[in-house]
């Protein structure tokens, strides 16, 4: 994991932990004139301590980040490729957006330069299945290589057709996940102009507040998730360190509109039905949630009564938590981050905060940690992500021991 509040799985994961938000004034570029000028930006990345100097230009800061994800996430799962099992590894990779800020830049060269200066690597750096290509290249990954842009389910999307290439036996391995650098002028100013942005500029460490009452939109941030997969026996066979188990996944469409769920949050109870029977689960067998929770007035409120209708009485025993509330929202990498955020959740039996959460809205009624972590027993767990489109995924995942 790489975030707005760290680099590397570990510091990310102490970060959640201590309930550190990651926001602050936009520095990526001058955000004079923007009705939101803050997000939650990737602080001190260096891609040059991943990524050979002369490679670095070939790909968009979306990519560059996926491969330092990547080399977090095997060097976590002791795992190396060879070119005996080469095919049994496969790669997938999601992101909403792809090499936005590459587009600006080449765009801009185009209009004052001409086209003969558009740069020879601006297509590869900017198209979205790129960042799996790039890993798949780096790590010898023969197997599915492919991308989900899914929007803001992406990430989640990804990890879950993993989950099924791996059940299928397709394959053994797959390194999954989501990425996502869209912090640009476009970006912003686009989110902007739907209103969905909060407009916090004074106070960006408190402006991302899911499910408050004081909420008025999220955060974009950056950054990239992503998990090893591989199946059981086989990881067991070589002693791989295995973190948690995944057990169900589950899509839904709402078929409703193409930015706004509909009031009932059906959708969003469908789809977490679908995951919870597919992991051959009830819904109280769950005892924590990583939320959607973008800190949106609509969607929060919304997801809350999908979360009630799908746990029913069981709702208000339920820890539910929004970790964008401390990284902003990574679009199309969110679904890859929280994933393995809820992977080291069940790990250290540890359900991270909400923070910012100080008077609940009106409907905004269930237990979601509010600014402390707290430590309980997490048997089994459930991720949540929705994007524009309509198009939803929920991860289950499940304590392991042997």
């Amino acid at each position: 994991m790489l975030t707005s509040v760290g680099i590397g799985t570990e510091p990310v994961w102490q970060a959640i932990k201590e309930g550190r938000s990651g926001i602050g004034p936009i520095t990526a570029f001058d955000p004079t004139g923007f009705n939101c000028r803050i997000a939650g930006e990737v602080k001190g990345f260096d891609p040059g301590n991943y990524i050979e100097k002369k490679e670095i230009k070939k790909m968009g800061r979306f990519i560059q980040f996926a491969i330092a994800a990547s080399d977090f996430a095997m060097e976590s799962a002791q795992l190396k490729v060879t070119p005996e099992d080469a095919e049994r590894v496969g790669v997938y990779i999601g992101s909403g957006i792809g090499g936005f800020e590459v587009i600006e830049r080449e765009h801009k060269v185009l209009l004052e330069k001409g086209p003969s200066r558009i740069s020879p690597f601006f297509i590869p750096a900017t198209i979205v299945n790129l960042a799996a290509g790039h890993v798949s290249i780096r790590t010898g990954a023969k197997g599915p290589n492919s991308a989900t842009a899914t929007a803001c389910t992406s990430g989640a999307h990804a990890v879950g057709d993993s989950f099924r290439h791996i059940q299928r036996g397709d394959v053994d391995i797959m390194v999954c996940g989501g990425t996502e650098a869209a912090i640009t002028p476009m970006s912003v100013g686009g989110f902007a102009a739907m209103r969905a942005l909060s407009q916090r500029n004074d106070d960006p460490s408190h402006a991302c507040r899911p499910w408050d009452k004081d909420r008025d939109g999220f955060i974009i941030g950056e950054g990239a998730g992503l998990l090893v997969l591989e199946e059981l026996e086989h990881a067991k066979r070589r002693g791989a360190p295995i973190l948690a188990e995944m057990v169900g996944y589950g899509m839904s469409g709402d078929a409703y509109h193409i930015t706004s769920p509909s009031e009932d949050g059906d959708g969003g109870f469908r789809v977490m039905r679908n995951a919870i029977r597919d992991a051959g689960l009830e819904p109280h067998q769950i005892q924590y949630i990583n939320a959607h929770g973008t800190s949106t007035p609509m969607g929060d409120l919304i997801e809350t009564k999908a979360l009630k209708r799908v746990l029913g009485e069981y709702a208000g025993n339920v820890a539910v938590s929004s970790t964008k509330s401390m990284t902003g929202h990574l679009l199309g990498g969110a679904g890859g981050l929280e994933a393995g955020i809820t992977v080291l959740a069940i790990r250290d039996q540890i359900a991270p905060p909400t923070i910012n959460l100080a008077n609940p809205d009106e409907g905004c009624d269930l237990d979601y940690v509010p600014g402390v972590a707290r430590p309980m027993k997490i048997e089994y767990a459930l991720s949540n992500s929705f994007g524009f489109g309509g198009t939803n995924g929920s991860l289950v995942f499940k304590r392991y021991t042997e």
